[in-house]
Protein backbone atom coordinates (compact mmCIF):
# COMPACT_ATOMS: atom_id res chain seq x y z
CA UNK A 1 0.00 0.00 0.00
CA UNK A 2 1.22 3.63 -0.99
CA UNK A 3 1.76 5.71 1.61
CA UNK A 4 4.09 9.13 2.27
CA UNK A 5 7.33 8.86 3.55
CA UNK A 6 9.81 11.01 4.58
CA UNK A 7 13.52 9.83 4.54
CA UNK A 8 16.11 11.89 5.98
CA UNK A 9 19.75 10.98 4.25
CA UNK A 10 22.66 12.12 6.54
CA UNK A 11 26.38 12.44 4.73
CA UNK A 12 29.26 14.60 3.87
CA UNK A 13 29.00 18.05 1.86
CA UNK A 14 30.53 16.55 -1.40
CA UNK A 15 29.56 17.70 -5.18
CA UNK A 16 27.24 15.95 -7.02
CA UNK A 17 26.18 14.00 -3.95
CA UNK A 18 22.61 15.54 -4.51
CA UNK A 19 22.46 14.33 -8.07
CA UNK A 20 23.67 10.64 -7.37
CA UNK A 21 20.85 10.56 -4.55
CA UNK A 22 17.73 11.74 -7.07
CA UNK A 23 19.25 8.97 -9.39
CA UNK A 24 19.02 6.37 -6.63
CA UNK A 25 15.15 7.27 -6.75
CA UNK A 26 15.02 7.59 -10.55
CA UNK A 27 16.37 4.13 -11.21
CA UNK A 28 13.63 2.84 -8.23
CA UNK A 29 10.76 5.09 -10.21
CA UNK A 30 9.60 6.91 -6.99
CA UNK A 31 8.36 10.71 -7.71
CA UNK A 32 10.64 12.97 -5.29
CA UNK A 33 7.54 15.03 -4.00
CA UNK A 34 9.72 17.48 -1.97
CA UNK A 35 13.50 17.72 -1.22
CA UNK A 36 15.44 20.24 1.19
CA UNK A 37 18.94 20.06 2.24
CA UNK A 38 21.50 21.61 5.26
CA UNK A 39 23.35 21.30 8.03
CA UNK A 40 22.88 19.42 10.57
CA UNK A 41 23.61 19.09 14.21
CA UNK A 42 26.69 17.25 13.91
CA UNK A 43 29.59 19.20 12.44
CA UNK A 44 30.37 18.23 9.48
CA UNK A 45 27.25 16.27 8.59
CA UNK A 46 24.44 17.43 6.07
CA UNK A 47 21.03 16.31 6.37
CA UNK A 48 19.06 15.60 3.14
CA UNK A 49 15.08 15.50 3.79
CA UNK A 50 12.95 13.76 1.03
CA UNK A 51 9.70 13.29 1.00
CA UNK A 52 7.76 10.20 -1.61
CA UNK A 53 4.63 8.58 -2.03
CA UNK A 54 5.50 5.02 -2.26
CA UNK A 55 5.31 1.35 -0.67
CA UNK A 56 7.37 0.03 2.07
CA UNK A 57 9.21 -2.25 0.68
CA UNK A 58 10.02 -0.14 -2.08
CA UNK A 59 11.57 2.82 0.20
CA UNK A 60 13.19 0.25 1.85
CA UNK A 61 15.16 -0.56 -1.16
CA UNK A 62 15.75 2.89 -1.96
CA UNK A 63 17.45 3.31 1.56
CA UNK A 64 19.64 0.14 1.02
CA UNK A 65 20.91 1.38 -2.50
CA UNK A 66 21.34 5.15 -0.72
CA UNK A 67 23.38 3.27 2.17
CA UNK A 68 25.60 2.26 -0.48
CA UNK A 69 26.98 5.57 -1.56
CA UNK A 70 30.56 6.04 -0.21
CA UNK A 71 29.71 9.72 1.13
CA UNK A 72 26.21 8.46 2.46
CA UNK A 73 26.94 8.10 6.45
CA UNK A 74 23.24 6.86 6.58
CA UNK A 75 19.77 7.55 6.31
CA UNK A 76 16.22 6.96 7.81
CA UNK A 77 12.71 6.56 7.00
CA UNK A 78 10.00 8.08 8.82
CA UNK A 79 6.22 7.83 8.52
CA UNK A 80 4.32 11.07 9.18
CA UNK A 81 3.62 9.82 12.73
CA UNK A 82 7.54 9.70 13.72
CA UNK A 83 8.29 13.20 12.73
CA UNK A 84 7.57 16.65 13.64
CA UNK A 85 7.37 18.43 9.89
CA UNK A 86 6.51 21.73 8.19
CA UNK A 87 6.85 24.25 5.23
CA UNK A 88 6.72 27.80 4.32
CA UNK A 89 5.28 29.27 1.89
CA UNK A 90 5.57 33.04 0.25
CA UNK A 91 2.75 34.23 -1.53
CA UNK A 92 3.12 37.76 -3.16
CA UNK A 93 -0.37 39.44 -3.55
CA UNK A 94 -1.21 43.35 -5.19
CA UNK A 95 -1.15 45.76 -2.50
CA UNK A 96 -4.27 47.61 -4.33
CA UNK A 97 -5.79 44.62 -3.46
CA UNK A 98 -5.47 44.43 0.31
CA UNK A 99 -6.12 47.93 0.29
CA UNK A 100 -9.61 47.44 -1.75
CA UNK A 101 -10.76 44.64 1.23
CA UNK A 102 -10.11 43.67 4.48
CA UNK A 103 -11.07 40.00 3.84
CA UNK A 104 -6.93 39.49 2.82
CA UNK A 105 -6.00 40.79 6.23
CA UNK A 106 -8.95 38.37 7.93
CA UNK A 107 -7.28 35.39 5.58
CA UNK A 108 -3.79 36.60 7.11
CA UNK A 109 -4.80 36.21 10.66
CA UNK A 110 -7.02 33.38 10.23
CA UNK A 111 -3.89 31.19 8.63
CA UNK A 112 -1.68 32.74 11.53
CA UNK A 113 0.35 33.83 8.29
CA UNK A 114 2.22 37.34 8.37
CA UNK A 115 3.24 39.98 6.40
CA UNK A 116 6.88 40.47 5.44
CA UNK A 117 6.98 43.42 2.99
CA UNK A 118 4.96 46.17 1.58
CA UNK A 119 5.59 48.05 -1.49
CA UNK A 120 3.18 50.04 -3.61
CA UNK A 121 2.79 47.15 -6.21
CA UNK A 122 2.68 43.82 -4.09
CA UNK A 123 2.34 42.82 -0.70
CA UNK A 124 4.84 39.22 0.89
CA UNK A 125 2.83 36.97 2.82
CA UNK A 126 4.44 34.36 4.53
CA UNK A 127 2.82 31.13 5.99
CA UNK A 128 4.47 28.42 7.77
CA UNK A 129 2.32 24.64 8.15
CA UNK A 130 2.27 21.83 6.58
CA UNK A 131 1.71 21.35 2.73
CA UNK A 132 -2.30 21.21 3.27
CA UNK A 133 -2.29 24.29 5.13
CA UNK A 134 -0.32 26.36 2.81
CA UNK A 135 -1.98 24.87 -0.18
CA UNK A 136 -5.17 26.38 1.49
CA UNK A 137 -4.35 30.13 2.08
CA UNK A 138 -3.21 29.96 -1.59
CA UNK A 139 -6.46 28.96 -2.80
CA UNK A 140 -8.38 31.27 -0.74
CA UNK A 141 -5.70 34.36 -1.67
CA UNK A 142 -6.04 33.09 -5.50
CA UNK A 143 -8.77 35.33 -5.57
CA UNK A 144 -7.07 38.58 -4.91
CA UNK A 145 -4.54 37.73 -7.43
CA UNK A 146 -1.51 35.59 -6.36
CA UNK A 147 1.19 36.97 -8.67
CA UNK A 148 3.94 34.70 -7.30
CA UNK A 149 4.17 31.43 -5.06
CA UNK A 150 6.19 28.81 -3.75
CA UNK A 151 6.77 26.46 -1.37
CA UNK A 152 9.85 25.56 0.81
CA UNK A 153 10.58 21.48 1.14
CA UNK A 154 9.46 19.46 4.13
CA UNK A 155 12.21 20.60 7.06
CA UNK A 156 11.62 17.93 10.04
CA UNK A 157 12.73 16.33 13.59
CA UNK A 158 11.84 13.19 14.81
CA UNK A 159 10.09 12.69 17.70
CA UNK A 160 12.49 11.10 19.48
CA UNK A 161 15.17 12.15 22.20
CA UNK A 162 18.23 11.72 20.41
CA UNK A 163 18.89 12.05 16.72
CA UNK A 164 18.95 8.49 15.37
CA UNK A 165 22.25 9.42 13.09
CA UNK A 166 24.10 10.24 17.06
CA UNK A 167 22.46 6.93 18.11
CA UNK A 168 24.14 5.46 14.94
CA UNK A 169 27.56 7.17 15.09
CA UNK A 170 27.28 6.17 19.11
CA UNK A 171 27.27 2.28 18.10
CA UNK A 172 29.41 2.59 15.80
CA UNK A 173 32.44 4.19 17.96
CA UNK A 174 31.31 1.03 20.85
CA UNK A 175 32.21 -1.51 18.33
CA UNK A 176 35.42 0.23 16.87
CA UNK A 177 36.34 0.29 20.77
CA UNK A 178 34.85 -3.14 21.55
CA UNK A 179 37.99 -4.49 18.56
CA UNK A 180 40.97 -2.50 19.47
Amino acid sequence: MKQEYTISIYSENHIGLLSQVSTVFTRRNVNIESITSSESAIPGIHKITIVVITDKEQIEKVRNQLDKRIDVVKSFIFTSEDIIHQEIALYKVPTKEILDSDEVERLIRKHNARILEISHEYTVIEKTGHKSETQKLFVELSKFGVTQFTRSGRVAVTKLKKELLSNYLDKLENEKNIQD
